[in-house]
């Protein structure tokens, strides 16, 4: 079936939330005179929920007995502070609009939590897009499908209609459990390099925005 929906990752794929990301997790970890981290410990970090994300940048992760308490303040801080230096990557919207205009379905779904979620696709996106489905209590998180298979029945799709556009390892085995084809951004939080290690060798890669189009348009996905 020719593709006619595109169900997108948020961080790292949509938009560039990693420095806002580091300011939240530092800000949480002076709090409690840990360490902070740099933003290359931050990339390597994130792709599987902020909980994780936490876990991994304070000392000792869940057996820290201060973590709940710092996981709760980074919370709080990143509600606030999480448009502070986030925005679209190059092209994005360029491609969202001409998607749109070609009538084609869209969704988010993200590890993110849902109330950042819901806030970042309305302040950018929400023109274009109407489904935006994060983190929250009942649907497990990806790599599982159930974020992906709860966007797809809000949408009113076939899943045969669907491909799936993410920037991670975590995007691409959600693709493999979900069944969907897997467009893999380099523009994101992992290099070519680190996702064909981590078994995505066979998806399509694509450096720009723009050349999803290209590649949707294809007969043969």
């Amino acid at each position: 079936m020719k593709c006619n929906t595109i169900i997108f990752d948020l961080d790292g794929t949509l938009l560039n939330t990693l420095e806002d990301l580091m300011d939240s997790v530092n800000y949480a970890l002076s709090q409690y005179g840990m360490p902070k981290r740099e933003l290359e410990e931050i990339r390597h970090f994130v792709g599987n929920g902020v909980e994780r994300l936490m876990e991994l940048s304070v000392p000792d992760g869940k057996n820290n007995p201060v973590f709940q308490e710092a996981f709760a303040c980074f919370k709080e801080h990143y509600l606030i502070h999480c448009n502070d230096k986030t925005g679209p990557y190059p092209h994005i919207m360029e491609l969202l609009e001409a998607l749109h205009d070609k009538g084609y379905n869209m969704a988010i779904v993200s590890n993110k939590y849902m109330n950042a979620v819901k806030e970042l696709n309305e302040l950018y996106f929400s023109r274009f897009i109407k489904v935006a489905i994060g983190e929250s209590a009942g649907i497990r998180k990806k790599p599982a499908p159930d974020t992906v298979e709860e966007a797809i029945r809000q949408l009113g799709v076939s899943k045969d209609s669907c491909v799936y556009v993410g920037d991670s390892e975590v995007d691409h085995m959600t693709a493999v459990n979900s069944g969907l084809r897997c467009i893999s951004c380099l523009w994101g939080f992992r290099t070519k390099e680190e996702l064909i290690k981590a078994g995505a060798g066979n998806n399509i890669f694509v450096t720009d925005p723009m050349q999803i189009l290209e590649v949707i348009q294809e007969e043969e996905l």
